[in-house]
């Protein structure tokens, strides 16, 4: 579950971590009072106008900007809430601003030049550890960095059994180049940033950029966080904080419905038990000269409710040519599931798009015949390999 960026800033300060301070506004009038308010709190004179959408880039797509006065405050914020926002990490139709952030100025004069760092947490899956990766680059797409200058690129392994140990923090500021008061409060800022991420369950804490500013303060000026979602029942509180809005409506749905779906842009829709087999099958289609427009795992109860749940699904999307169902009857029994698709198919009515079934297990038998003889516009098969010839049948 991904969070905005003010979401995730709250939560990083709830665990000490310093940020850039905001307050959200859903229109210009809020725009305008969030900047009084935030002026009379921070002393800062100019303001940042940035859009909350679930994506990275906004500011290549003009959903940040940076006012100088309140009138400027309330234009900015009136012409960014309510864009259709593009991005490099959105479709071409990017997404709708439904409110903005706006937050203080710290890129303030004094003694030093502000700096800009890239840092984040996430687990190393190879090595079964956490990862804080962090590079002097701040500001700059990571994978820009990777590419063009990827020994600037720093990794600090943290075994989870362990914790983040004094000495890696240190390394990590180390590492950037600081010293004195900087160094410091790049410790505190490292051990605070990890704490947050295992005591909120996270996969992803991104910062970029942490920024060190003039009087040599440590702080989060952006944020991106996804949550485990496999452990939000421990945290109710961050639950709620989840936004459909910002989300695929089908998908949100289909997870309405139980069912694991991933939204595609391929042509053959797909129905399948077991997210393994439904892998293979994605795999299966390709090679049939198709592209699979969904992943779409109904789990092991395939019975005839569930099924007709997933056809709805799939049917949503106008892309699907042709639909192919691969059930291994383990737990459910495949003339189960074949009923299933009968009765699904004879109460949504007007399928126009080919449908292809191939059960495997048990009673596979008695399923494919239950098939045959339903006298639907149905084409069963037992074989992989027959089921993707048929595929690429309909497909041409």
């Amino acid at each position: 579950m991904n969070l905005h960026e003010y979401q995730g800033k709250e939560l990083l300060s709830s665990f000490g971590v310093r940020i850039q301070r905001g307050i959200v506004a859903h229109n210009a009038k809020e725009a305008v009072d969030a900047a009084k308010q935030l002026t009379a709190e921070t002393g800062t004179g100019w303001h940042v106008i940035k859009a909350q959408i679930h994506a990275g880039g906004r500011g290549k797509g003009g959903g940040v900007k940076l006012a100088k006065n309140l009138q400027e405050v309330e234009e900015l914020a009136g012409q960014i809430i309510g864009m259709n926002l593009v991005t490099p990490q959105t479709s071409a139709e990017g997404k709708k601003v439904h409110q903005v952030l706006i937050a203080e100025d710290v890129y303030y004069p004094g003694d030093n030049e502000p700096e800009e760092y890239y840092m984040s947490v996430l687990l190393n899956r190879g090595t079964g550890k956490n990862m804080i990766m962090y590079s002097t680059e701040g500001g700059m797409d990571i994978e820009q960095v990777a590419e063009e200058t990827p020994h600037l690129i720093f990794t600090e392994e943290v075994d989870p059994a362990l914790g983040l140990l004094p000495f890696q923090a240190r390394r990590v500021a180390f590492n950037l180049g600081l010293s004195g008061a900087a160094f410091k409060e790049m410790t505190k800022f490292v051990s605070a940033l990890y704490t947050a991420y295992v005591k909120s369950d996270a996969s992803l804490f991104e910062i970029n950029p942490v920024l060190k500013t003039s009087d040599d303060k440590i702080m989060a000026v952006d944020s991106k966080v996804t949550l485990d979602d496999n452990a939000l029942y421990r945290h109710r509180d961050l639950a709620e904080l989840r936004d459909l809005r910002e989300e695929n409506p089908i998908e949100v749905e289909a997870g309405s419905l139980g069912l694991n779906y991933v939204d595609l842009d391929g042509n053959v829709g797909c129905m399948v038990n077991g997210a393994g087999l439904a892998m293979a099958t994605m795999d299966l289609i390709k090679q049939a000269g198709g592209d699979p427009a969904n992943f779409l795992d109904v789990g092991g109860t395939a019975d005839a409710a569930r099924v007709e749940a997933a056809f709805n699904i799939i049917l949503k999307d106008p892309n699907v040519k042709a639909i192919l169902i691969n059930i291994f009857g383990g737990i459910v029994r495949c003339d189960r599931v074949a009923q299933g698709v009968i009765d699904a198919y004879k109460n949504i009515g007007n399928i126009s798009v080919p449908i292809i079934v191939r059960l495997q297990g048990t009673n596979a038998d008695i399923a494919k015949e239950l098939i045959d003889n339903s006298g639907l516009d149905v084409l069963s098969a037992t074989e992989f390999q027959e089921a993707a010839d048929k595929v690429q049948e309909v497909l041409s």
